[in-house]
């Protein structure tokens, strides 16, 4: 009876190290989302479809027509922005040449990506975190340079959202740095990210995060008429383009195939969206993009790194890659007047959301594991701190193996825990967190033998 007792006491202390996480709001965050404006967005669209033709290979020698003013404008925008950042904001248009393949780019050419970097504060914190859309559009012919291609939501909607981060979070300081960029080159074969991808790997970048934005801005569709601004699509692989054959091994010998760094990412985005954005769900799709289909993150997962796809809930087929023109009492073309920009206002701030809460991080824990040695119906977790500021502590997060998303939260001071539910039947990651709720990504813990 006695060790009974003592047992039960042991257990109670034991667990009660162990609490359910309560979830902290930060206030900056919050205030940066009110600055957020629908109308600010729109003006910013209307301008981009003022270009008349955005397409990758028309007119870069003129000042208000083609590609080439766009991007002109794009850099003054960023620069004006830079004026209110203390010198941490800087821009450039990153020019490269692409050779002429047969299909899509039917002679060499000078093609430019747009980027704004927000430096980070800390010189000890290398991480990046990148937020894209295409700056690029396109009409039914993908070869056609010369016919008003307004591209409104494919992808003014992106670059909008781009554009309108950098100037409220360029007014903050972040430990780690932010690249706000306006790529070209999507619509003839995700050329500009690929370029910046392949730049990154060459130049080591320590990329903890790429966020694509593409179509963003519609929410009705066509055919069936859904209409629907309360949801937002995340898109994430689910096997690592450069898995290794080890990593391989350990996917599955845990059964972590919805459990890659951009699953975990997918799942940070629904989190964070879901605690800051009114009437915003995230909705996760297990495929790396649409079917069949890509965008300008998949080069960057090609490149070993974790990327997502922001995309719309509903496609407006009538409005996507389609000459101006109305037929049988239905208006074709990517046109200002078919957007939802209160809906383009809710995504936004779920990408503020995300990039701030992730810049402002503290670093993930590393070697991350859950002990297997021996049966029980308890699960032990340990994991090494992270280098550079001390977390305030850890979250252990929790699923059922069936659950798409994360349902507890565990937060504890230590760097191992046991808590009382079975790696059997749930799936685990742990996170380091600070005072204010700011989470690193998540770490999927490998087995401790």
């Amino acid at each position: 009876m006695k060790k009974t007792l003592f047992y039960s006491v042991f257990t109670f202390l034991f667990f009660t190290q162990i609490t359910f996480s309560q979830v902290a709001e930060d206030t900056e965050i919050k205030k940066m989302i009110t600055e957020i404006k629908a109308e600010n967005l729109e003006a910013t669209v209307r301008k981009l479809v003022s270009f008349g033709t955005r397409h990758t290979l028309s007119d870069t020698k003129s000042k208000t027509k083609g590609i080439g003013a766009a991007q002109q404008w794009v850099k003054s925008e960023f620069d004006k922005y830079a004026l209110e950042s203390n010198g941490r904001l800087t821009s450039v248009i990153d020019y490269f040449t692409v050779k002429a393949d047969g299909k899509r780019i039917n002679k060499d050419s000078q093609l430019g990506n747009v980027m704004a970097t927000l430096k980070g504060t800390d010189p000890n914190d290398n991480r990046v975190l990148i937020i894209s859309g295409h700056l690029d559009s396109r009409v039914s012919d993908v070869m056609n340079i010369k016919s008003d291609a307004p591209g409104a939501n494919d992808d003014a909607s992106g670059v909008a959202a781009v554009m309108e981060l950098a100037k409220v979070m360029s007014k903050r300081s972040f430990p780690a740095t932010i690249i706000f960029v306006a790529v070209v080159g999507e619509e003839q074969g995700l050329v500009g990210a690929r370029h910046l991808a392949e730049t990154a790997k060459e130049s080591n970048w320590n990329i903890m995060a790429m966020l694509n934005n593409d179509m963003i801005g519609n929410s009705l569709s066509s055919g069936t008429k859904l209409r629907d601004n309360t949801q937002i699509r995340v898109f994430s692989e689910t096997i690592p383009f450069l898995e290794t054959e080890e990593e391989a091994k350990m996917r599955k010998a845990t059964s972590r195939d919805n459990d890659s760094p951009s699953r975990l990412l997918a799942r940070y985005i629904k989190t964070v969206t879901e605690q800051y954005v009114d009437q915003l769900t995230v909705k996760l799709v297990y495929r790396n993009d649409r079917f069949l289909r890509g965008g300008d993150h998949t080069p960057f997962s090609q490149n070993g790194f974790t990327a997502v796809r922001f995309c719309e809930m509903n496609e407006n087929f009538d409005h996507q890659h389609q000459d101006l023109r109305t037929e049988n009492g239905i208006k074709y073309g990517d046109l200002v007047e078919f957007m939802d920009f209160d809906y383009l206002r809710k995504n936004t701030c779920s990408n503020l959301a995300t990039l701030a809460n992730l810049a402002w991080s503290p670093k993930a824990p590393t070697n991350a594991g859950i002990e297997v040695k021996n049966l029980s119906n308890s699960s032990t977790f340990s994991w090494n701190a992270p280098e550079g500021k001390t977390p305030y502590g850890y979250q252990i997060l929790m699923r059922e193996t069936s659950s798409s998303h994360w349902e507890k939260t565990f937060f504890v001071k230590d760097t191992k825990a046991e808590i009382p539910y079975s790696k059997d039947n749930y799936f685990f990651a742990v996170q380091a967190v600070d005072e204010l709720g700011h989470a690193s990504l998540p770490v999927f813990p490998v087995p401790i033998r």
